[in-house]
């Protein structure tokens, strides 16, 4: 016969302090994964929030008269990307808050529609750029990267044109007159067309 233990054979039972330390082990890996975790939240929650970064802007007729330039801000508590973008707008309000004002205009209040309607808001995040002297030289629309957002921060400072924003100065009147010539004969529409 054999000396070994049949390939079958229950194993030998766990000592008593053998199973202590290992379940000790085991409270002590989950207490430090649960910290982990909610140090973890925690720190992705600290990131400023829209309703915040409103709270805090500057009131828009403060804004165009205090002689600073200006970025106004069209957005709402719901959106998505206004909501992402909100941890780079505090930066730059940090950084520039000594130079610029920061104004946030929430499209959900009916009391913005007068500017909704000046400046054309179809979408947000909807930025608009005042020179000191309140006048729009440029909009930007959409999700914009830190980089670039700063970099056009930087130029409206320093007086100079936005590179990354899409200009709405001033435009020509367009003339949608028909001519005054009428014809009877429905043949005849092709002498409408002035050469």
């Amino acid at each position: 016969m054999t000396t070994e233990a049949p390939v079958n054979s229950p194993a030998k039972p766990e000592s008593k302090f053998g199973a202590r330390l290992r379940n000790f082990l085991i409270v002590i890996v989950a207490i430090a994964l649960s910290v982990a975790l909610v140090l973890g939240l925690r720190t992705e929650t600290n990131s400023i929030s829209v309703a915040e970064l409103a709270k805090n802007s500057t009131p828009l007729d403060v804004a165009v008269s205090n002689g600073k330039p200006s970025i106004v801000e069209f957005y709402a508590d719901w959106c998505t990307v206004c909501q992402k973008m909100a941890p780079d707008m505090a930066e730059l309000e940090q950084q520039y808050a000594d130079k610029a004002n920061f104004v946030m205009l929430n499209v959900d209040n009916t009391k913005w529609l007068p500017e909704m309607l000046k400046y054309r808001v179809d979408g947000i995040p909807h930025f608009v750029f005042l020179t000191k002297d309140a006048e729009s030289i440029a909009q930007a629309i959409g999700d914009i990267p830190r980089n670039i957002m700063a970099n056009n921060v930087e130029a409206l400072v320093a007086g100079t044109p936005l590179p990354y924003a899409q200009a709405s100065g001033k435009t020509s009147k367009v003339s949608t007159s028909v001519p005054s010539k009428q014809q009877d004969d429905p043949r005849s529409h092709g002498s409408q067309v002035v050469n």
